[in-house]
């Protein structure tokens, strides 16, 4: 047990600065996968098959091969082909690539939770398809993805970890670099699960405490009130 706290006090800093790549890591493809997600959920939902088959083979292609895979290919098959990208940035690439094919599922089964009469009454008042999105069906649709996108976001700071096979100096790359130097890994690799456990919890009380933030101005809205408001007769 002395060891351990030795090696903490040794370690945490060097440890904490790893950490920290990784919250930009996992912040910046949240926050580029959630976008990109409903932007695939919209278009999977298109009239048009020459925009609904190519992202319906993306979303497979993405969720039925390993994140890792899709890494090692972003950061080493690209060159290749003439596209070279730094390892920060193929990491940032391939975690909200992955991450948008999973958050279009989550936006899909969203959208199409929100009851059709809602829509019809929308439309039926005059609403554009742009009006009906922005007031009636996102607003219901965020509010129930915000849960799920917040588990999603505690599961992509565990993801990457992977990174760290493209040669990203994140947290678990810096627990490989000292135990390299010192050879105790069992102490280094706890202290880097209790990192690990601890981002991960007071991330998700700050999402807890953000979905209850968010409930009552993202109740559903009446459409009549709805179109009081968008001044529409």
């Amino acid at each position: 047990m002395l060891d351990f706290f030795l090696e903490a006090r040794d370690h945490l800093p060097f440890l904490l600065r790893g950490a920290g790549v990784t919250l930009e890591l996992s912040s910046i493809a949240m926050v580029i996968g959630t976008i990109l997600g409903f932007g695939v959920a919209i278009g999977r939902r298109s009239a048009s098959r020459w925009i609904r088959y190519p992202l319906n083979v993306f979303v497979e292609i993405m969720r039925d091969t390993p994140l890792i895979v899709q890494l090692l290919l972003i950061y080493f098959a690209l060159p290749e082909w003439g596209l070279t990208l730094s390892a920060f940035t193929a990491a940032i690439v391939g975690l909200s690539l992955n991450l948008a094919a999973y958050v279009s599922e989550v936006f899909r089964s969203a959208i199409e939770a929100v009851p059709l009469g809602q829509r019809e009454a929308a439309l039926s008042l005059g609403m554009s398809g742009f009006m009906l999105y922005r007031r009636v069906i996102v607003p219901q649709a965020g509010l129930a993805s915000v849960p799920i996108l917040g588990g999603y976001f505690i599961a992509l700071l565990k993801d990457c970890a992977l990174v760290s096979f493209i040669s990203v100096n994140e947290l678990l790359r810096h627990a490989t670099i000292v135990i390299s130097d010192t050879f105790d890994s069992m102490n280094i690799y706890l202290l880097v699960a209790i990192i690990y456990f601890c981002i991960s919890f007071v991330c998700s009380r700050l999402i807890h405490r953000l979905e209850k933030h968010l409930t009552p101005a993202m109740r559903p809205i009446p459409v009549a009130l709805t179109m009081e408001k968008e001044g529409v007769r």
